[in-house]
C-alpha cells in the first residue's frame, strides 16, 4: 500500500481546498492510502508513516507560513535522518498572481530537502498556461477547472512516484 500524508497550513480556507483536490488526485492511484491533516493535527508518527507527501502553505512575505516552519524547525527535530529517500512537492496560495506563491513552494521545498526528501515538479501542462513546476499554485480560491486540475495532477505525480519508490528495493544502507 502506497502511502501519502496531504499536509497543510491555511488561512482563509483556500490552502485547505488546494489539499482536498491533491488528495483526491492522490487516492486516483491504485493502491493508495491518503492521510490529510492540518497543520495543527499533525504528527511525528504521521510524517514517518508516509512514503510521499504534499506540503501546502498559505503564501506569507513570500514564503511558508511560520506555523508549517515551526513543525518542522521543532517538532520534527526528533525525526532527522529517518526520512531520507521520501518523496514530497509543495503547493501554496497567495491572495493574488504575484504575490511569492512560487516562491513559498521554493522554501516550502528547502524544508523537504534539508529532512532528506526526494522533492519534484511537474514538467507538463495540467491545463492551458497551467503548470505546476515548483508545486501547484494558485491566486484565491481553487475553483476554475483549471486550478483544480493542477492540484489533482500534483496529487497524482506525487501518489505515482512515491508509489514506484515505495515499491522499489531498499536502497539506502545504513
Amino acid at each position: 500500500m502506497n502511502k501519502i500524508l496531504v499536509l497543510y497550513d491555511t488561512t482563509t480556507g483556500n490552502t485547505a481546498a488546494m489539499a482536498e483536490l491533491i488528495a483526491d488526485g492522490a487516492r486516483g492511484v491504485e493502491g493508495t492510502e491518503v492521510r490529510l491533516l492540518h497543520i495543527d493535527q499533525a504528527t511525528p508518527a504521521d510524517v514517518l508513516w508516509c512514503d510521499g507527501i504534499a506540503v501546502g502553505t498559505p503564501t506569507h512575505m513570500g514564503v511558508l507560513s511560520w506555523k508549517m516552519k515551526r513543525f518542522w524547525d521543532e517538532t520534527m527535530l526528533d525525526s532527522w535522518q529517518k526520512l531520507d529517500g521520501k518523496v514530497g512537492c509543495a503547493f501554496a496560495n497567495s491572495y493574488g498572481w504575484g504575490g511569492g506563491t512560487e516562491m513559498a513552494c521554493l522554501s516550502t521545498l528547502l524544508v523537504l530537502v534539508n529532512f532528506g526528501f526526494l522533492v519534484f515538479g511537474v514538467t507538463h501542462y495540467a491545463a492551458e498556461r497551467h503548470t505546476s513546476h515548483y508545486g501547484a499554485v494558485v491566486a484565491g480560491p481553487p475553483d476554475r477547472a483549471e486550478e483544480k486540475a493542477v492540484c489533482r495532477l500534483l496529487g497524482q505525480r506525487l501518489a505515482e512516484w512515491a508509489g514506484r519508490r515505495a515499491g522499489a528495493p531498499e536502497a539506502l544502507a545504513s
